[in-house]
């Protein structure tokens, strides 16, 4: 099995890297692959809302000059997702949320390319807005279908100077718990999906209220 983690701080190896690579240290002693994708620090495109990614349906975003097609076909391929970021104005990086918009909406105009995949997110911050931040890329697990381990607090780490966050020991606690807890699920899954037929995926309805 293998998990892909998406690091958006612009500092490639800052305090989100050494979150993310607290939980992988986890993931890796139960024999499951971690790669750790430096997004942060890469010009990524917000959504333009063009909907060619539904009309086209090739698992891929029209806009150019990004890597996002290569980072959904590793999501694609993964068994467990990874989402990292640095907390800005109490929310994840724009680098984590252009990619979260895209990538999320492409997948789920692709048959919901992310649907019962292992998922979650972590973030790294000086003081505090960690909670909203992981709660704005929590939403786009729960959109996608994708299945949520916990851990025993919010999935928040607390540092200044990168390498800070490892004196945060509460925060280590939490990322390891969370990497364990995400190591037993992957294996859940995995051992259940031919014994325990999953849900058939619906069309989505949509709806507005303008009348």
């Amino acid at each position: 099995m293998k998990v892909v983690a998406f690091n958006g701080s612009p500092k490639k190896e800052g305090n989100t890297y050494h979150a993310l690579r607290m939980v992988a240290d986890e993931l890796e002693k139960e024999g499951i692959e971690v790669e750790i994708i430096h997004i942060g620090g890469a010009p990524v495109r917000g959504c333009m809302g063009c909907n060619m990614c539904a009309r086209n349906r090739d698992e891929k975003c029209v806009l150019q000059g990004d890597e996002l097609n290569l980072w959904i076909q590793k999501m694609k391929e993964a068994d467990g997702i990874l989402f990292g970021s640095p907390v800005h104005f109490a929310g994840p990086s724009a680098a984590m949320k252009a990619f979260l918009d895209r990538a999320t909406y492409v997948c789920g105009n692709n048959g919901g390319l992310l649907r019962h995949k292992v998922a979650a997110a972590v973030t790294a911050v000086r003081r505090s807005g960690g909670v909203p931040a992981v709660d704005i890329m929590n939403h786009y697990i729960t959109y996608s279908e994708m299945l949520m381990p916990t851990s025993n607090y919010w999935n928040v780490i607390h540092g200044l100077k990168p390498g800070q966050v490892e004196q945060d020991d509460e925060g280590v606690q939490i990322m390891q718990v969370l990497g364990q807890n995400m190591a037993w699920l992957m294996k859940l899954v995995d051992y259940g999906k031919d014994a325990v037929p999953a849900p058939q995926p619906v069309r989505k309805a949509f709806t507005n209220f303008i009348r």
